[in-house]
């Protein structure tokens, strides 16, 4: 995007009034999407977004400034401009000279989906919605949604830095509605990963469709769920959102510095059963959240954060690695060029356990069984939580029984890591997921194995 001779020179204006640090952000995103909404097709959009967002820091302060003219004069103007935001004043001549570093994700796109005509990607949408229409008269509504995603990003800083990285991401998500005697319940299958439109030859949408569809019938039928403190199964794949919001946010190093994380201060304290592991991956081939290098330059990394159930580090990026004199654990990411980097997950998840799923559901005379967990709300500072269930089932004897109608999970996330007291050997991954924070959105995944809380809070509406 950018010629290495034109990235030196904004580098080395960047730095002439004395700044620390200073570093180019540059991305050229393309996006497309389609939706159908109940047999028509609503929305078919396309577009592309380029620019730079460049920083300076000096001490502990920060400025930055992003254009969208990529020309060495817009460039150079945007780094006066965050120079002088970071301190004004100063002079002299400072030189940066770039290593050009490769970045790679270990495996190639198949097919790009910006070579797939929009036909074929509207055929998908058509196909999905007569398969989920066809599972029963009782699906009232059908919503189909395709989304594709390449960007292209380039990273430059005052420390000789110079890599780029490409990314492409594809998304298909299935939603319906029925209606019956007891209303109107949902259901929705989605599937994304970071690769081209190959996604549909791993995927059968029709199938993806049906899923939707059945999960919707099924809580028609779905009785009250319980209300009081019982013991939770949840599903391999299915709960991941939980630890990634109730846990994952607390590690990550800014919250911890700011004092917002339960977490902070516990390094090398049990703070989950033993046997419970956390790990943040950016590694994970294909997956929704992988990435080759985050959005500083840093290498992509597999980041163990509990092991056993001791705390053995927090997630970083650049700066708070730099200030405490180690190395970023590429946890540095912005949602564009417009935003400044911080930490956050990629891929987090819990190890797979030894213990047979149906054994563990089994051993569990009452309780309920979470198969998906939807959105919910997190207080890092304290761990509580309250997240949406779905869809669960009862278990009664040692067997999942009747359907339960939307419930919410209530407690506490360094609890529940305490109260884990089965791991499944099933481990899998959960639906492609949108991380909010601090106003910016970027793709991660997660995922559990099936494993079981020995006692939550249930905020259900039964008697």
């Amino acid at each position: 995007m950018i010629e290495q001779s034109v990235l030196e020179e904004v580098l080395g204006v960047a730095m002439r009034t004395g700044g620390e640090f200073a570093e180019v952000f540059a991305e050229d995103r393309r996006n497309a999407s389609a939706v159908l909404d109940d047999g028509r097709v609503e929305e078919l959009t396309s577009g592309r977004d380029r620019g730079a967002g460049i920083r300076v820091v000096v001490g502990d302060t920060t400025g930055f400034a992003h254009t969208a003219d990529l020309t060495e004069a817009g460039l150079i103007a945007a780094a006066e401009a965050a120079a002088a935001a970071a301190r004004g004043g100063g002079g002299g001549t400072n030189v940066v000279a770039l290593d050009r570093r490769s970045a790679s994700r270990g495996y190639d796109i198949e097919t790009y989906p910006g070579d797939v005509p929009k036909a074929r990607k509207v055929e998908l949408l058509g196909r999905a919605n007569d398969a989920a229409r066809a599972v029963g008269d009782a699906i009232s509504q059908v919503s189909v949604s395709y989304g594709d995603n390449r960007r292209h990003i380039l990273v430059a800083n005052s420390d000789g830095l110079f890599v780029e990285d490409d990314t492409v991401r594809t998304f298909f998500a299935v939603s319906c509605v029925a209606t019956g005697d007891a209303g109107m319940q949902t259901g929705r299958e989605s599937v994304g990963h970071t690769i081209g439109f190959e996604l549909f030859d791993m995927y059968d949408v029709d199938q993806l469709a049906r899923n939707a569809a059945d999960r919707a019938l099924t809580k028609l039928a779905a009785r009250p769920a319980p209300s009081g403190q019982m013991p939770v199964v949840i599903g391999s794949g299915g709960g991941g959102v939980l630890f990634h919001e109730a846990c994952g946010h607390g590690l990550e190093a800014d919250l911890v510095a700011k004092g917002a994380s339960v977490f902070r201060g516990r390094v090398g304290q049990q703070v989950a059963s033993k046997g419970v592991t956390v790990v943040d991956d950016g590694t994970m081939e294909r997956e929704w959240g992988n990435i080759a290098v985050d959005d500083e330059g840093n290498p992509a990394q597999r980041n163990v954060l509990i092991e056993d159930g001791v705390l053995t580090d927090y997630m970083w990026d650049h700066l708070r690695a730099r200030k405490e004199g180690r190395r970023s654990s590429g946890n540095g990411r912005r949602q564009s060029y417009q935003n400044l980097p911080m930490v956050r997950m990629t891929n987090t998840y819990l190890l797979a356990g030894e213990e047979d799923p149906e054994a563990i559901i089994a051993s569990t005379p009452k309780g309920v069984y979470v198969k998906h967990l939807g959105g919910g709300q997190v207080n890092t500072a304290t761990g509580d939580f309250v997240f949406g269930m779905t869809e669960a089932y009862l278990i009664e004897d040692g067997k999942i029984t009747e359907p339960l109608r939307e419930g919410n999970l209530i407690g506490n996330g360094p609890e529940v890591l305490q109260r884990i007291d089965a791991l499944g050997n099933d481990f899998a991954m959960g639906p492609p997921g949108t991380c909010g924070k601090d106003g910016q959105g970027v793709p991660v995944g997660d995922g559990v194995p099936t494993l079981r809380v020995s006692s939550l809070t249930i905020g259900g509406t039964a008697a």
